[in-house]
This record gives structure tokens, sequence and C-alpha cells, in this order.
């Protein structure tokens, strides 16, 4: 250190403690730990002085980090203050005028001359290169990132950034709009720089006069644009390996240098970036390959190539990078490759990119005209001065075949520097590139170096002012040229790693688990030669089995060979076949290289991403030299025609010679399902069931998961469900997911779009297109969930339709069928790639899409849809190609009445049936991918742009989208339920989803809810309106009106309003649900309308149903007027007789005795009898009725049926169970002909049909009679109106009028005596004369306690609530109970729905085991059924006290009521004890029916006294509520079941057996909800044996099952056919209203199936039938199997 002169005044600059300490690079990873207040020790700091001669700077900071010093200078009292980056201060920055600022020091010596000293107080100053790194980092946002490193997942997480266009504000915005660009291959990514208003205000500040030092120092750290290099390099120090890889691919893909040696900022090392390199991919066409139009394709670190290298020594005018750019880019593609200042934010001070060394390459085309260069080269870069990154230059020369030195001025004299260029351990040339035009510039000192150098004059190049710049970069290309085609010394990039380890560089894969991970590789990948071989031998479960399997699977599910064959048998050979595959692939040894795979995924943490990588990248190498090989071959044998055959085979093995890391993961996939066949407690099947959860793992680490084998073109169902069921469990079974899909032709670039919409890596190199369809996991940040409304984004790519490699396979187009049907399945949106300008193919793709468009419609999923034209640059393409857009509607609605045809669906018309489409937003115009000719072609902004803004479009369309997000376990069903359905060649007949029946089965639910809310609704208003009804005409009737008729029709009005109030509530309540988004609602909104129309069916039979009780109820109520007055007549001539009798009595003025009172009573009792008139009441002929009513019903007919009801009178009908057999010698031998060509037996079928509809009108008879009213027309017309319901529901019953005739007056015969006989009992029951005798104790006990004079108020209020309140509470009870009784039922999850219903039913069959109820289920459904429900609700109530629970509410509504009323009568100012009375009754009215005999009775000889009447009557009330709740307790249910107005068994049967409709082949029930479907379907089909079909040969029971036999080609006949062979497939022709689905998995109707193994032979003896040939697979169907196959069946 020089000695201070006294002159001068020093100011020590030193580094002071940092509070905050950041550990520089190499502390960190050598995780030293760093003491807080310790500085880092690799910072040297040195004391220097500034004096007013010279400035003598001392600080040494390690290479690559720039120093910030403070020149101050004072001139005419005015201090000024220079901040300088001395480093940064390359000419590549700085105009010649601009570059005084930042000369040497000795060059600022000149400027202080002569000016006086500033004396400065001593400032602590931190000048370490630390501070600025860190302060960078702090302003880039980065800083948390250098310890803590970004990965490549969390930069392709989707958030608000990704998809908006603000600029960045501040410089922590910068690295990330940085990112997003180069992500999507932007080539506009380096522009970075902030808004306007961000920027640094720094010029206004520099006119400032009263600046201190502290605020200069404090300025040094304010914000201000910041040079790309140094973003790029914060960004690569702040990355792991893999973001540093992706990084550096897509740099290179945009034609951007890469970093070769990253300069480490706070060490003197700097790192070689080999792992970031390793994934470039390089094609090219070197001169030698031109005329083959060969090329080669390899990874650029394995390619020998001669390297460039430019550098700068000291200070140079010229702009090395831009001079450089200019060298690599010819005069049509000019690109900036390498960053310079001429660039936007270029000129801005490097602060920690200074030793950076970047690499790019320049790669010929084959092309003489455009090429530059004819053979590859590297081109390196090193930023800053040679004499500075000593280390880095002597990398360079010691790797590269040519160094080019950039310099203004050679210190000809400086010791140092020929040292540096001449001792350097070099290999390379080196160039001399002087500038003649600097002034600093120096002829002589030139020569003298280049002496010294051994440099001749071709090793020397001068820019001169003779020299213009293009002129110059032409020489400098020359020797560049001269030097690549001469060279011997080329180097691939993985054998720098020797140099640099020797010059103490570092090298980024030298990190411990990256070398685990590559030794783990290489044990695996190092054996391949022969890629097919290594295929059989390492992966022998995928490959030939695996297709095998595959056609199994498919020909189970299409049964295309089945021939003539059993086809239940049929299956069953092919599931042993399956089995025996399985059994196969169990027996191969898990082979050493599978072993090795599965370790190297279950590394820990960063050790199994460097794994997969390797491997990837590894399998890629071999694949591309295999590839290349066969390639070469084929050309040669191409070139003789007559080498066909082994054309063939060279073709079959390029086909085979693919090998990725899918084939690991499929061979992983298919251990595991192999496995599954094995018993659960298997210790190798135990010790596999970690590796779905491995797979799961990496899927949510981003890894891409193949959805479908595209070589064996299937799904390995099990395994890829168990792998979604793990991801659901590790991310939580809420997480919602979004799916984004691409198809279109193949080689259209889709995985590419797909790479740079989302900046993921599905492959798209190696020469391998993708085949089948991967799916890829992308995490939505928390801004974007609710924008979206999912947690997770699945981007599915999938392998081009119409493959070449496909194409001359029989099943091309079912396969491209298949893989479009199930990918528009699975996603939200659908993006189409289509060109325009091959018409034919596109007409064929597009069928192919709108077949899946069309299929998705039907059922119920509506997928958006983008059509996506690549290769259409010009502005106008939009305009221009209106014409084109049309063509592309037209040929879109040609293809869906294709489609529609093919799926019988030809209700579509044009596309927009199928799918909302707009010609204007449903198209994107996306230009070429390059600009210009590849390989040194840049990645077109333009695409870029366009696919950015395609991608908004499609956020936007996921945050339209109507149908709520599906969670992982939901995606997996679609999966599962979209690919068993592809596996049918009918896929809309054939689609059976879980996630669509759930949300069916929540419909019907809500629906049936909805119903039963209307239905109580109704049966507590006709219970109101009946008591109105039977009230009417008492004293207790409200009604205005006198005449019943006129009453009647203002009932029926009301009740009218009622319904359509319920009605457009039932239809609000249906909008309302299906506007809400969660639920899968859209799945099922196919069925809206029927649902609507079932509402209004509801409305049609309730009100029908409504009418004829309000008809009953008024027809009892009139005939009961006459009689009533009648009995008010008798009873009023009682009470006068009685009342005289008492006057006379009490005139003889003497006491009488109770015997003589009881004599006087009897005398007169008979005297007045005898002068009353008793009219008896002769009884209706009640057949007669019933006849008439019949000859009404049946009149329409025709004369045939007329004769019949006059053959045999009705009374004769009725009396032996009803047999419908074939009259007539003719029709016996009809029948039995017909019963022997067709299987079939009508006169079974009717005789069925008649048992089950004699068996409910029965029950309408009996439920009739135990009401006890008198009869009315309206029962046998209820009746003959239920008959004719039911017929016309059983069409498909083949019956004549002979049939319906006689099953009428069957039902109406014995019908008719019942009636009879009620009529009959209720004549007796209210005959006058009786009524009379039975109230003649009352009339007695009356008249003594009159003439006594005794209080009456206790005895009359007990006896009121005795005989007049109390039976009518009991009756309101009863009358209540049955809609209580059926909405408790309803709560249970049994009766909730039709399948639920359905199911528990049939696992309660199998739970008995007794063949007899199988027998009665099959053969009585209705009449068991019912049993089923009344057992179930005597089971619920079992316990009374629910029961009770609803007599004691009613009861209470009663007590209260009437409590009420007698406080209201109270209150009533007249003291008339029959008004009060009459009160009571009236304001009861409309709630308690009270008999007008009791109260007739009640009322006559009554001397009570209204105020003490009520109060006893007050009392009595109370007692009888605690009378009749003690006998509700003591009440069996039994008995209860008997008083109850609505029958609960046959209610619920009614709402839960729907249509009643059976399959036509088996007969298993209709499982639809709603009134009005339009379609029947069940869920569970049966063996048809089971339904007495037997061969017609042998009469054996026949196995087939109906929901097989419509896949296969067999065929049947009936009746219904005209004895004509029909497909079954072809069953709607006949059964329109059917649906007859095949089953949703093969072990679908395995219930039924265990069934008739187990009964086969009680079967046929009850069917007088042979036993059934049982195939072998069923007898391994056990208990627990069966009841399983019941779970699926109804899910």
């Amino acid at each position: 250190m020089e000695e201070n002169n006294d002159e001068d005044l020093a100011v020590e600059l030193y580094c002071e403690e940092v509070n905050d300490p950041v550990p520089c690079f190499t502390c960190r990873h050598d995780c030293q730990q760093i003491v807080a207040g310790a500085s880092c020790c690799h910072v040297k700091t040195t004391v220097f002085n500034i004096s007013s001669e010279s400035v003598s700077q001392h600080v040494e900071t390690p290479a690559g980090e720039s120093e910030n010093y403070t020149a101050i200078t004072y001139r005419e009292e005015k201090t000024e203050q220079e901040s300088t980056d001395m480093k940064s201060s390359e000419p590549d920055n700085l105009k010649p005028e601009e570059q005084k600022s930042s000369q040497a020091p000795e060059d600022m010596k000149d400027e202080s001359k002569g000016q006086s000293v500033v004396t400065l107080h001593t400032q602590k100053i931190f000048l370490s290169t630390v501070t600025d790194l860190r302060s960078l980092l702090e302003e880039l946002g980065l800083k948390q990132y250098f310890s803590d490193t970004l990965s490549l997942s969390r930069i392709l997480e989707f958030d608000k950034k990704t998809i908006t266009d603000e600029p960045a504000k501040c410089n922590s915005d910068l690295p990330w709009y940085f990112l997003k660009k180069l992500m999507m291959f932007n080539v506009t990514a380096r522009n970075v720089k902030c808004t306007s208003d961000c920027e640094s205000n720094s010029d206004d500040e520099s006119e400032s006069t009263d600046t201190d030092l502290d605020n200069m120092i404090d300025r040094l750290n304010t914000d201000y644009m910041v040079n790309p290099l140094d973003i790029i390099t914060a960004l690569f120090l702040c990355s792991d390996g893999f973001l540093q890889q992706e990084m550096a691919l897509k740099m290179s893909m945009c034609q951007f240098s890469v970093p070769l040696l990253l300069p480490n900022c706070d060490t003197e090392q700097c790192t070689l970036m080999l792992w970031a390199m390793r994934d470039i991919v390089k094609k090219y066409r070197p001169r030698s390959l031109s005329q083959s139009k060969g090329f080669i394709e390899k990874r650029i670190v394995l390619s020998e190539l001669p390297m460039v290298s430019f550098v700068r020594l000291g200070e140079c005018s010229l702009s090395k990078s831009e001079i450089l750019n200019k060298v690599l880019s010819n005069s049509q593609q000019y690109h900036d490759t390498f960053v310079h200042h001429n660039m936007e934010c270029g000129d801005n001070p490097r602060r920690i990119s200074n030793g950076l060394t970047e690499i790019t390459w320049y790669l010929p085309g084959g092309n003489t005209n455009i090429d530059i260069f004819s053979q590859p080269v590297a081109v390196a870069n090193l930023r800053g001065d040679i004499a500075s990154f000593e280390t880095q230059y002597s990398f360079l020369c010691q790797t590269s075949a040519a160094v080019f030195v950039f310099f203004d001025h050679l210190d000809s004299e400086s010791e140092s520097v020929i040292d540096l260029l001449k001792s350097q351990n070099k290999k390379a040339q080196i160039f001399l590139v002087g500038n003649c035009e600097s002034k600093r510039f120096n002829s002589d000192a030139l020569k003298k170096v280049a002496t010294e150098l051994d440099l001749s004059e071709n090793n020397i190049i001068k820019k001169t002012k003779q020299k213009n710049d293009a002129n110059f970069v032409k020489d400098l290309r020359k020797k560049v040229k001269n030097v690549v085609e001469k060279s011997e010394l080329k180097m691939k990039i993985e054998k720098m790693v020797d140099v640099a380890h020797e010059l103490g560089i570092l090298i980024d894969e030298d990190a411990p688990e990256c070398q685990t991970a590559k030794k783990n590789t290489e044990a695996i990948t190092a054996e391949i030669q022969d890629i097919y071989k290594y295929k059989e031998d390492q992966l022998p479960r995928q490959g030939q089995i695996w297709k095998t399997l595959t056609s199994l699977e498919k020909e189970e599910f299409r049964l295309r060979h089945v021939g003539s064959k059993n086809i239940e048998d049929y299956k069953s050979d092919r599931q042993k076949e399956k089995e025996e595959l399985r059994q196969k692939q169990n027996s191969f040894e898990m082979s050493t290289v599978m072993t090795n795979f599965i370790t190297g995924i279950s590394s820990p943490g960063t050790e199994r991403f460097y794994f997969l990588k390797w491997m990837r990248m590894n399998l890629d190498n071999v694949s591309r030299i295999k590839l290349s090989e066969l390639r070469e071959k084929y050309k040669e044998k191409c070139k003789n025609s007559e080498n066909k055959e082994e054309i063939q085979e060279i073709d079959r093995q390029i086909s085979n010679s693919s090998l990725g890391i899918e084939h690991f993961f499929r061979e992983m996939g298919q251990i595991y399902e192999a496995s599954l066949s094995l018993p659960k407690t298997d210790p190798y099947r135990q010790k596999l069931q970690h590796l779905p959860k491995l797979c799961a793992e990496l899927l949510l680490d981003g890894f891409p998961l193949e959805l479908v084998d595209g070589d064996a073109s299937n799904i390995p169902l099990r395994w890829v469900s168990d792998v979604l069921s793990q991801l659901s469990d590790l991310v939580s079974p809420n997480r919602k997911i979004r799916v984004v899909t691409v198809l279109g032709v193949q080689s259209t670039g889709k995985s590419t779009l797909l790479n740079t919409m989302f900046g993921v890596q599905f492959a798209v190199s190696s020469g391998r297109c993708t085949r089948g369809a991967f799916m890829l996991l992308i995490k939505i940040n928390e801004d974007m969930k609710n924008v979206l409304n999912c947690d997770f984004l699945v981007i599915i790519d999938t392998e081009g339709l119409k493959s070449p490699e496909l194409a001359q396979l029989d099943n091309s187009y079912e396969h491209d069928n298949e893989l479009a049907t199930l990918v528009v399945g699975l996603s939200d949106v659908t993006i189409v790639n289509i060109a325009m300008e091959n018409l034919i193919e596109m007409k064929d793709i597009l069928q192919i899409v709108v077949h899946a468009f069309l299929r998705m419609k039907e059922v119920g999923k509506k997928p958006k849809c983008q059509f996506v034209h690549q290769n259409v640059s010009d502005v106008s393409a939009h305009e221009k190609n209106l014409r084109d857009r049309k063509l592309l509607l037209d040929q879109l609605n040609e293809m869906t009445q294709a489609a529609a045809k093919m799926e019988k669906k030809e209700g579509n018309k044009s596309f927009t049936d199928v799918m909302e489409y707009s010609p204007d937003t449903g198209n994107w115009y996306i230009p070429g991918l390059w600009n210009g000719n590849p390989p040194m072609a840049p990645v077109n902004a333009g695409y870029s742009e366009a696919v950015y803004e395609l991608k908004k479009n499609i956020i936007q369309l996921l945050k339209n989208c109507e149908s709520s997000a599906n969670n992982v376990m939901e995606f997996k069903e679609w999966v599962k339920s979209l690919w068993n359905a592809v596996k049918h060649e009918n896929f809309i007949f054939s689609f059976r989803n879980s996630l669509v029946a759930d949300a069916y089965m929540k419909l019907c639910t809500e629906f049936n809810k909805w119903e039963w809310e209307f239905r109580k609704e109704l049966y507590t208003w006709v219970r109101d309106a009946e008591t109105k009804i039977y009230n009417f005409g008492t004293i207790a009737a409200k009604s205005e009106t006198c005449d019943m008729r006129e009453f009647l029709t203002y009932l029926k009005s009301e009740a009218s309003t009622v319904l359509s109030t319920w009605v457009t509530k039932i239809l609000d309540n249906l909008t309302q649900y299906f506007e809400q988004t969660e639920g899968h609602v859209y799945l099922v909104e196919g069925y809206k309308e029927e649902f609507s129309n079932s509402a209004k069916v509801l409305r049609c039979e309730i009100e029908s149903g409504v009418k004829y009780q309000l008809e009953a109820a008024a027809e009892n109520r009139q005939g009961m007027t006459d009689i009533d007055g009648i009995k008010d007549n008798h009873t009023k001539e009682i009470e006068k007789a009685v009342r005289a009798l008492i006057d006379e009595c009490r005139k003889k003025n003497i006491q009488m005795t109770d015997a003589e009172l009881d004599k006087e009573f009897e005398k007169m009792w008979r005297e007045t009898l005898e002068k009353l008139s008793f009219s008896q009441q002769k009884p209706s002929n009640v057949t007669d009725k019933v006849s008439y009513c019949l000859r009404e019903n049946l009149k329409h007919r025709g004369s045939r049926a007329n004769e019949l009801l006059s053959e045999r009178s009705l009374q004769d009908w009725g009396k032996e169970p009803f047999k419908y057999t074939a009259e007539g010698w003719f029709n016996k031998f009809k029948h039995g002909a017909k019963k022997v060509f067709t299987g079939q037996d009508h006169i079974t079928d009717a005789q069925h049909l008649a048992d089950i509809i004699i068996d409910a009108c029965t029950d309408l008879v009996n439920e009739q009679v135990r009401r006890k009213n008198n009869y009315h027309d309206t029962y046998i017309q209820e009746i003959l109106h239920m008959i004719d319901e039911k017929l016309k529901n059983n069409q498909d019953v083949k019956i004549n009028i002979e049939f319906e005739v006689s099953l009428k007056q069957h039902i109406c015969g014995f019908a008719a005596r019942k009636f009879q006989k009620m009529h009959e009992d209720f004549i007796e029951e209210n005959d006058p004369y009786r009524c009379l005798i039975k109230n003649k104790e009352n009339f007695h006990d009356d008249f003594k306690d009159v003439f006594h004079e005794r209080d009456q108020c206790q005895k009359k209020a007990e006896e009121f609530t005795n005989r007049c309140l109390k039976p009518a509470v009991e009756d309101f009870v009863n009358r209540s109970l049955g809609p209580d009784i059926i909405d408790e039922m309803r709560k249970l999850e049994q009766f909730s729905t039709r399948m639920f219903f359905q199911y528990s039913v049939l696992l309660d069959l199998l739970s008995k085991e007794d063949f007899q109820i199988y027998l009665s289920y099959i053969s009585s459904y209705e009449k068991y059924v019912k049993t089923w429900i009344l057992d179930q609700v005597k089971k619920h109530f079992s316990n009374e006290s629910t029961v009770f629970e609803f007599e004691n509410r009613h009861l209470r509504s009663c007590i209260d009521s009437i409590n009420s009323a007698i406080n209201k009568a109270k209150t009533r100012e007249s003291d008339d004890f029959k008004a009060f009375v009459e009160d009571i009754c009236k304001e009861l009215g409309d709630k308690l029916v009270i008999s007008q005999d009791a109260l007739g009775a009640f009322m006559i000889l009554n001397n009570a006294e209204k105020e003490q009447f009520a109060d006893w009557l007050t009392t009595s009330v109370n007692d009888m509520a605690e009378t009749l709740g003690n006998e509700f307790k003591q009440s069996t249910f039994e008995k209860k079941l008997q008083h109850l107005h609505v029958n609960p068994q046959n209610e619920l049967f009614n709402q839960l057996i729907g249509c009643g409709k059976q399959c036509p082949f088996c007969k298993a029930p209709c499982d639809a909800g709603g009134i009005a479907h339009t379609e029947h379907w069940t869920s569970l089909h049966r063996p048809e044996g089971l339904g007495r079909y037997r061969r017609n040969s042998t009469r054996k029971l026949v196995t087939d099952i109906c929901s097989s036999a419509v896949i296969s080609d067999k065929k049947f006949r009936c009746s219904d056919t005209k004895k004509e062979w029909l497909p079954y497939k072809n069953y709607k022709e006949i059964y329109k209203d059917w649906d007859i689905q095949p089953d949703k998995s093969l072990e679908a109707s395995d219930c039924w199936k265990y069934v008739m193994t187990k009964y086969n032979t009680d079967f046929a003896e009850e069917y007088n039938a042979e036993p059934a040939d049982i195939p072998k697979a069923w007898y391994t169907i056990d208990k627990d199997q069966a009841e399983n196959s019941l779970d699926q069946a109804y899910n």
C-alpha cells in the first residue's frame, strides 16, 4: 500500500459488519454455518486511498462481481457524485462518447488537476459483492429462493400472472415476467423492463446540490433498470437443476444463448452447467448428408463439435455480442442470440453476470445458399474482461478450437497481458480482433504482442474505417469457417468436465443425488443392445400378452365371435383365458431391470426426479440411435422394390424400437394388475400394494401418467384406478380438477401446443410421436382457485388420429374413435387441431371428433370445443377464412348426420344440435412454430402470442363452465365408465357411469321428496275436505250453501288451485335444481323434460283420485241425509213423548218410586213406537248396478263384448279362481304351436297379468268394505278404471276381447257380492228403528234425571265426551296416521328411490336363501313386494313408541282444538245450552266429524247449565285425552293398521314400483324414475331361464342374460316379431320404449347367476323343464360376490 502524502486526505473504505449476512454460493453449498455478525470468509477486504492525484483501488473481489466506487470531485463549490460499475463498463454496454466516465483511474487524473481537495469525514461504505448479489436478489424478489431454490412445479403452477397482460411494475416482477414468456417459447422474453412510472428518477435527483454522502450511498441501492443477463443469472442461481434444465431447453429453442459457465457471484468459482444443457436435443443436416436428405439428431452435450469462443481483453469499443449475432445470422434471418447493448435494457450496467460464459450452436440445414457454416459449431461468449476472469478464459482456451480476443488497446509493456494471452495451457488458436477506429488503438503495440505470441497476419482481424460492419462480419465469418472446417479439436460438452475439474470449476452434475441416480439409471440402460429383445426379456408382461388380454376384454364386451355358442359359456371361456394369461404374467420373475426401476422411483426426494430424468434421456438416446440405423436401412431397401418382405420387417422393427420410460411404468402396471388375480393374503401381492402410491406421488410432482397404452390400445383400468385413488388420498378427497385435452392429426404439433400453452414437457423429440394418451397435473395457485373453481388442471395429450402406423390395421378407425371418445368425455375443453388443406383427411378427423361429441351429448356431458388452425399467419386470416369456416361448419353438420345415423340418434341434424358452437368464436388461427428455416430458426413470436391468446380463452371457457368440476375419484369414475363403454360397439347404448347414475339417483331422490310433500299435503287437504263434506247439512257445517252439488264444485275448484300451486312449486324446484353447479346436475339435464312431464302427469293422477274421493264422500253424505232426517224426526217424537210423560207424572203430586217411573216409561215408549211409521229400507240389488256399470265400460268395445256379457249372469262370475285358457280346438292348437316354435306362452303371460290385476282389485274392494260405507257406483267405476289402466300399461302381453271381458266379469262378480253385503250391513246399521232401540236406555235415564230434577252437568259432559267427541277424535287420528307412517318409511334409505328399493329387496332375498321366496318374487312380484313392504313397516314400527308419538301429536292437536272451541263458545252472550253445544260443534266442524246419531241423543232432555257444563266438559275432555293415550299405547301396531284410512304398503308400493313395466326378455322390473319417463330400463337383468325361457329342442332352461344377448349377434323370435328371427341387438325395432343396457361390468349379474346356479334343479322342477347347463364360471360365484354385484349394479 502506498504511503499517504501530507497533501492528501485519505478516506478509508472498508467492509462493515452485516447484521443479516447472506452466505456466499460456496458457503451455502458447503453447508458452512454463518455466525451472526461475521462476514463471509470468501470476501477480502483492503483499505485504499483517494488522493487528489489518483485513486488507488485495492479492494480485491471475487471474479464475476461488480464493484461500486464513489469518486468525489470539487469544482466551483459544487460537489458531484458519479457512481460507476467498474466491471460493467465493457464497451459492449457504452457508446464511445459515453466512455469518459468509465475509464480506468489513470484517465481520471487529468480531470482532477487544479482542483481543491475536499475534506470528507470518514464513512463506512459496504463494498462487498455479497451486498450487490443480495440487494439484486432482494430487488428481484428472489432472495428467499437463493437458499430454498425455485422448482419447476412452482413455476408451472397456474396463477393470475400466467394470464395477465399487465407489464412488470417493479423489478420484483421481472423474473416472473421472463419465466412466463420463456415457458411459452416467447422470443421477447429477454425484453424485460418496468413501466415508466416505476423507473428510477435519478435524473431529477442528480440536480440536487444539497446531497450529503449518506444520501449518495443510500442511492446506490435504489431501483433501476436491470440488465437481462443479471435476471437470467439470478434465476439460474435461484433455481433447482430441473428448472435450470427447462430454462436452458426453452432458451435454446428460442435461439437464446444458454449459460455454459455460471459465475457463483460471491466466490471466485463458477459452475459448468452440464446438467442444465442435458435435455437440449438438436437436429441438423451437415453438407455430407445434403444429397441423401438425411439428418443428425442428437443430444447437444453428447455431440462432438468444434467450439469457437469470443472474449474481451480490457476495454473495447466494438460490441462483441452484437457482432457475434451478425456472424451467426444470415441477412434474411437476423436474430439476437446474445444480449448486447443495443437491445432493450441491454445497456443497463451488469451487476452479477460478469464472468458468465454463454454458449449457442450454429447448425446447418443442408442448404448451401442459406447455411453460413456447412458444419455445426458451438459458439461461446464470455462476459467481462478476461483479465478478471482468468479461470473462464483458461477453460475456453482448453476446450475451444479458436478463441477470438476483442480489444481496443493492448499494453505491450504489461507482462500480465502477455502472460495472460501466452501462458494459458491453450489448445485453441488465438485470433486478435482490434478496432482501429478507437483512439486508444496502437498498431505498434499490436505487432509487438503478435510477435510475442507467434501470431501470423491471418490471426489478426482489424476493423478499419474503410471496412464497414458487413465486410468486417464477413471477414470474421471466413476466419471462423476456416477454423470449423480445418480444426481437429472437437469436444463433447460432457468431456469438458475433466478440464473444469482441473481448473477448480464446479460441475452442476456432481451433486450426489444426480450421480447416484445416474449410476442407477446406467445399471438399467447399459445392457440395451437390441431394443425388441430387451423388451421381451426385461419387460415380458406387456407386448403380446397384454395385447391378447386387451382383445379378450373387448371380445367379452362385444361378443363378435360368439356364433351359435351359449353366450354365458362363451364369456366364461374368455374369462378363463384371461385368468391363464394373468397366471402366465405372474409366472415371470420380476426382472432385475424392473427391480432397479422400482427402487429408483422409490428414492427419496430429488434423487427420484434425477433418476426419472436420466432414464428418459438415456432411453431417448438409445431409441434415437436405433431408429437412425433402421431409417437408413429402410431408405436403402426402398431403393429396390423387390425387397418388400425386408421392408415390412424393418417397418415392424421401427414400430417396436420405441423404448421410453412409459414402457417401464406400463410393465409396473401389468405387474400390479396381474398380482390382483392372486389371493389377497399372497405375500407377492402384498409386496406390490405400494406401487400405485408411488405413481400417484410422481403424478403430483408433475410427471405424466400414461392413461391409454398406445401399443395395445387399452387402459389398464385397475392400475389407473388405483393410482388415481391414491392421488385422491394424497391431495384430499375434495380437491377439484378441470381437464383440457387436445385431438388432431398426427404430427400437427399438438404436444408442442400444450407445452407452449402450459409450459409442460410432453415428449416431442426422439422421432417418436405420442402414442396413446398421457395425463399431467398442474397445480392451481390460491389466487386462481376461485376463478376456475378447481385445485388442479389436468392436461391430456393424445396420439394423432389417422396415424400412418395404424392406418393398415382394420380397426384403426375404431381405435381413433375409442381414443377420441375417451378424451372428449374426460375433458372440460377439447382443442381440435385441424388442417383445411386436406379435405378428405379433414372429413375423417371431423367424423371421429363429431362422433365423440355426439356420444357425450347423449350421455349428458357437454365439453367445450375450440378448433385450432395451425400455420396460418396472415393478420387477416380470421376475415379471409370466413369461407373456410363456413365450409368447416358444413362439414361438421355433414359429419354430425353421419355419426347420428351410426349411433341411431338421427334427431341430431347439425353440429349445433350436439354442442354450443359459433364459427366466429370457436376457431383460432395460429402462425407456424418457427420464424424462418430450422434448425437456426427461433420460435415465432406470433406463434407464442397466438397460443397465449388461445390459453386465455380456454381459461375463460373453464371459468364459465356451467358444470361443477370433478374431484379425483369422480374423474376416476369417468375414466372407468367411458372406457368400459367404448369397449362396446355401441357406445351410447353401452354407457353406464356411476356419476351419471349417482346424479340420476339424486334427482330421483329430490323429485320423490317433492312428490311426497305434494301427496302429504293433499292427504291433509282431502282429509279436511271430507270432514267438511261429512259435516255438510249438520250443525257443524260452516258452508253457506245448502246445495251439496254446489259445495262439491267449490271443493273441486279449491283442489285444482292447490294442485296447480304444488305443481308450479315442483317445476320451480326442478328449475332451481338444474341451475345449481354442484352434484353433476348437468349429466342428467336430458331427463329434465321427463321429470317436468312427470310433475304434470302426477297432478292429473292426483286430481283424478282427489275428485273421486270427494264425489264418494259427497254421495255417502247425500245417502245419509234422508236417513238422518228420519232419525231426527223419530228422536224429536220420543223427546216430545218423554216430556209429556214427565209433565203427567208431576201433575200426580205423589212421590213415584223408580219402579213406577220405569213402568210409565215402558208404556210411553211402546205407545210412541206404535204411532211412529217405520218404513223398512229395502236393500238395492248391487249386482244389477255393477252389471250396468260394466256394460257402460265395455260398450265401446263392440258387439263381441256385448255377446260375451250376455252369455252368463254376473252373479255366476268370481266364485272360482280365474283361469284363462285358449278356447276351442283351433285356438288350443295355435297356442301349442306358437309355444313350440317361439318358446313363448302368451296364455301364461295373460294369466300372470290377470293374477296381478285381480290381487290389486281385491285389495281395493277390501279397503272399501272395511270403511263400512254404503255402496256407490263410484266404487265399481274406480275398479274398472284400474283394470283399464293396468291393461293399457301391459300392452306387451297379448290379450283379446275374450280375456278382457272374462277378467272384468270375474272381478265385478266377486266385487258385487262383497259390495252387496257391505250395502246390506250399512242399511242394517243405520235402520232408524234400530237406532231408537239403541238409544232407549239413554232416554230412560234422562227421563228419570229430569223428573227428579237432578244436576245433569257432569253426566251430560261425560256423555258428550264419550259418545260424540271420543269417536270423532279416534277417527281423526286414524285418518291422519297413514300418511305419518308413510312419511316415516320414506325417510329410510331403502324407500327413498326406486333403485334403492329394488336393491334393498334383492339384498334381503339373498340373505334369506330360500327357494320359495325367490320363486314368489319372480312369479308374483307385486304380491311379494307388497308383503315385503308390510313386513318392513311392521319391523320398523315394532317399537310402538314411534307410532304413539304420531298418535299423541294428533290427539294433542284435537284436545287443543276442543278446548279452544269450548272457550270460544263460553264467550258467546247467549245462555242457551243448545246454542252452546252447537257453537262447539261448528267450531270443530273443519276438523272432527261428530256422529249425528250420538249428538241427537245427547241433545234431548238436557237441562244442564251452560257454565257448569263447560267446566265439567273441560275436565271430561282432559280425562278422555288420558284414556285415549292409554288405549293407543296398549293397542298393537297390527290393530292400528286395520283402522287406517290410507294403506301404507299400497301407497309405498305405488310410489316405489314405478311404471310396473318388465323387461320383455327376463321380466326384471323397470327402475326408471318419474311417472312420465319415455324409456324403460332396469339396473339388473336376469338369466332368461328364471323367466321360464327354455331351449325348444332340449327343454333346458336358458342361461343367456338379455344384457349380454343385446350386444351379440344372436337372434330371437316371438309373437312381437311375427315369428320372424330378429338380432337381439335390433330389439328396439320391436321394443322401442325399452333400453336394455349391457351390464356395467361383467360381474353385474352375478347375483342372479348365483341364484340360478344354486337353485337350478328347483327352478327346472317348478317350471316343468330340464335344468340349465350352468357355465363353469358361475360355480365360482359365492354369496359375497353376489352381494357385491348388487352394489355395482345399483351404484
